[in-house]
């Protein structure tokens, strides 16, 4: 198996690329030769976000639309990039939110947990084999450093008993599953050729969390002095997928480009392993999974 030599020449697929991290994460991949596509569910960012990446002097720019908080777009999302390219070097989860009420998707799953966690999950899932056949390869997923104290609510994933004042909580929840699922993953992996990261990029300046009504847009106005810019906040996750000094790592928690502490809970291979089943029982076709299955 050949050794890893950079993005210049590789098909990377992105998630939530249009603004913020992921757009400075694209730019910065496009000006290192890499074949992006991007996957996005409103037209006209996804028409800005390529034209800003594609003026970094980056090569043509794919788009693939969807809405990953549906789990039968995500179904298709996977399908379409399975028929377009014969090779899948890196897969970036990146697309994540915060929500201040408690919604439902049309799989009827609590959005928080459908967008941050099993979104990835679902689409890493479609595209491992292509993933596993372009060794070697990548896989990262953007977390957080909000998983620290926070628990996987087994017992009430759809937070159906303790949703009231609990946005930013569940926002720590799916990023602690986001690590638990990339040291499981891991693990899957061993001897394959793939790696997989995750990383926390700091606090940044974006429009993240300005969906969330005024009062929120005002507090992310306040700290956005003393957050880092998209570019400074996406140098860890271009490292990741670039450097070939991570090439023999798999499973770890970045931040500023080195290893970094995560959450004992985080760290836990028996926590992670139920996590995993969970999550596939989750994603796992109505009629596949029978009757009692969320």
């Amino acid at each position: 198996m050949t050794e890893w030599t950079g993005v210049r020449d590789k098909r990377v697929l992105i998630t939530g690329a249009t603004r913020g991290i992921g757009l400075a994460a694209a730019q910065a991949l496009a000006r290192r030769g890499a074949r992006l596509a991007i996957v996005a569910r409103d037209d006209s960012r996804a028409a800005a976000a390529v034209k800003s990446i594609e003026g970094e002097g980056g090569g043509q720019v794919d788009v693939l639309h969807a809405d990953l908080t549906s789990q039968a777009s995500v179904r298709t999302l996977a399908k379409e990039a399975l028929e377009r390219y014969a090779r899948i070097d890196v897969l970036v989860n990146n697309a994540g939110a915060i929500f201040a009420n408690r919604e439902l998707t049309i799989d009827g799953i609590e959005r928080t947990w459908a967008l941050n966690h099993l979104a990835p999950f679902l689409l890493t899932d479609l595209l491992l084999d292509r993933i596993k056949a372009s060794a070697p390869a990548r896989i990262i997923t953007t977390s957080s450093d909000a998983h620290k104290g926070k628990l996987i609510p087994f017992d009430d994933l759809n937070a159906e008993r303790s949703w009231k004042g609990r946005g930013f909580t569940r926002y720590g929840e799916t990023k602690l599953a986001n690590i638990m699922f990339t040291r499981e993953l891991a693990r899957r992996l061993e001897g394959t050729g793939v790696t997989v990261y995750c990383f926390h990029p700091g606090l940044v300046a974006t429009g993240f969390n300005r969906n969330n009504g005024a009062l929120m847009s005002a507090a992310m106005t306040v700290i956005a002095p003393f957050a880092r810019s998209p570019r400074k906040a996406a140098q860890t996750l271009v490292w990741l997928a670039d450097s070939p000094d991570v090439s023999k790592q798999s499973g770890g928690y970045y931040e500023d480009r080195a290893l970094a502490v995560s959450s004992r809970q985080a760290q836990d291979p028996t926590l992670a392993r139920r996590l995993w089943e969970v999550s596939e029982a989750q994603v796992r076709p109505a009629s596949v999974a029978g009757p009692g299955v969320p």
